[in-house]
C-alpha cells in the first residue's frame, strides 16, 4: 500500500447482486460460451447464447480498458467488498467470490421498500376493486426497459389467452407520442376484445400501490432486483421476463435457486419467447380457474 493509501481502507460497493459478478465476470471463458469448472453448483449450469451476446458488451465496449479490466482493478485494489445481499440469497456465490479474491464481504442484506406513501388513485383504485382477490396480472417493466413490437404482441396475447384480468404498462425508447407508439405495438383489435378485463397503458403508474391491492395476484417484471423486492413484499406471484444486462442472472437465482417465481421460457439462441410460453408461465402461478 502506498504512502497515500496507509491508514485508509478502500471499498468497493456494488449495486448488483453477487451472482451477477460471479457470471458477468468470471464467466468469461471463451466469450460467455461457458462456466469455469469451479463455478458454484447451483441452477446455473450454463450460460445461454443470447445471453452471451448480450453480455460481450462488458469485455468489448467503452475503448481500452475495458468494463471488464475496470471492474477488476476497482476489486483487486479494494481492502472489501459490499453486496446489498444476505447469506440466505446468495450463500454459494458469496461463498466463491470470497475464495478468488480472498476478501472481506460485507453483506448490507437487500434494500426493502419503504410502504408506499400516499393513496392509490381513484381511477386505478376503481378499476382494480371491480375484481376478485389475487385474480389480476399486473405487468411492468420499469421506465428503462422497452420491449420491441413483436415482443408486445407475444406478451399481450399471452396474458390475454389466461382470460383474467390484467394491467400492462408498457413504455418505449421513441420520442413520438407514448400513445401513438402503444396503439402501434398491440395487436390489432385487442383492446376491443379485452375491455371487459384488460387495460394497457403507458407512462408513470403507483407501482407499489398497485402491487399491494389486494386483487392484484401476479407480477410479471422484467427481473430488475427493485422490481422483485417490490413484489415479494407485495406478497405477488412473480413472473419474469429478463430483457437485459443483470435481469436474466437475476431471475435465475429468484426462479431456479430460489423457487421465488417463473421465468419465461425463451430460445435459447436468440432469447424470442412466444405468447404459449407467457401463457404458460403465468397460468403456473395462478390457480384462477376461467373459462
Amino acid at each position: 500500500m502506498d504512502g497515500a493509501r496507509r491508514g485508509r481502507a478502500g471499498v468497493q460497493d456494488f449495486v448488483i447482486l453477487c451472482v451477477c459478478l460471479c457470471v458477468l465476470f468470471f464467466a468469461h471463458v471463451n466469450e460467455m460460451k461457458k462456466l469455469p469448472p469451479e463455478f458454484p453448483s447451483t441452477s446455473i449450469k450454463s450460460i445461454p447464447k443470447y445471453l452471451a451476446k448480450d453480455f460481450l458488451y462488458v469485455f468489448k465496449s467503452f475503448g481500452s480498458p475495458s468494463v471488464f479490466d475496470r471492474v477488476m482493478a476497482c476489486i483487486t485494489s479494494c481492502d472489501a467488498i459490499i453486496y446489498k445481499s444476505c447469506i440466505e440469497m446468495e450463500g454459494p456465490y458469496i461463498d466463491f467470490i470470497k475464495s478468488q479474491y480472498s476478501k472481506p464481504v460485507l453483506l448490507a442484506g437487500p434494500v426493502v421498500p419503504e410502504p408506499p406513501a400516499g393513496e392509490l388513485e381513484d381511477k386505478w383504485a376503481s378499476w382494480l376493486g371491480s375484481f376478485p382477490a389475487k385474480s389480476i396480472v399486473f405487468t411492468s417493466f420499469g421506465s428503462e426497459t422497452f420491449l420491441t413490437s413483436s415482443q408486445v404482441r407475444e406478451l399481450v396475447e399471452g396474458i390475454e389467452m389466461t382470460g383474467l384480468p390484467f394491467m400492462v404498462v408498457l413504455n418505449f425508447q421513441s420520442d413520438h407520442d407514448k400513445e401513438v407508439e402503444l396503439m402501434k405495438a398491440l395487436p390489432d383489435g385487442f383492446m376491443e376484445r379485452v375491455k371487459s378485463r384488460g387495460v394497457v397503458c403507458t407512462g408513470w403508474v403507483q407501482q407499489q400501490q398497485i402491487l399491494s391491492h389486494e386483487s392484484v395476484g401476479c407480477f410479471v417484471n422484467h427481473a430488475g432486483f427493485s422490481s422483485i423486492t417490490e413484489g415479494l413484499v407485495s406478497g405477488c406471484q412473480l413472473v419474469f421476463l429478463p430483457l437485459k444486462g443483470d435481469q436474466f442472472v437475476n431471475a435465475k437465482l429468484m426462479g431456479e435457486d430460489l423457487q421465488l417465481g417463473v421465468e419465461v421460457r425463451r430460445d435459447d439462441e436468440d432469447g424470442s419467447f412466444v405468447k404459449e410460453d407467457v401463457y404458460k408461465a403465468v397460468k403456473s402461478v395462478m390457480d384462477w380457474k376461467v373459462g
